[in-house]
């Protein structure tokens, strides 16, 4: 299990980008707050998302908060694996994410 050790934020409020804001849970389990403009179309898709990366990670105990602009699922993964790094102090291999980077 992955241990937030501080409150963290990637992304911007610029269109078509979303702003993920990560801090650990001392209570415990995950609590999701998103604001999204197009939460009605895509609500359950984004915070599927969410999940997803919080699994990837093994991060169990996070408040995350979401203000989204309409980004596209790559945007919510890689603003999601930002803040968790960074809350969680840790480094992450973005060439892994590249079918054509070198490994």
């Amino acid at each position: 299990m992955l241990k937030l050790k501080k409150a963290a934020i990637a992304g911007t409020l610029e269109s078509s980008d979303v702003q993920v804001s990560i801090a650990p849970n001392e209570e415990g389990g995950r609590k999701i707050e998103l604001q999204s403009v197009v939460k009605i179309q895509f609500g359950e898709s984004i915070l599927a998302t969410v999940h997803r990366v919080l699994d990837e990670f093994d991060v169990r105990d996070a408040i995350v908060r979401l203000n989204d602009k309409g980004a596209i699922d790559i945007v919510i993964m890689s603003r999601m694996q930002a803040a968790i790094c960074r809350a969680a102090e840790i480094s992450y291999d973005w060439a892994k994410e590249d079918p054509h980077g070198q490994h």
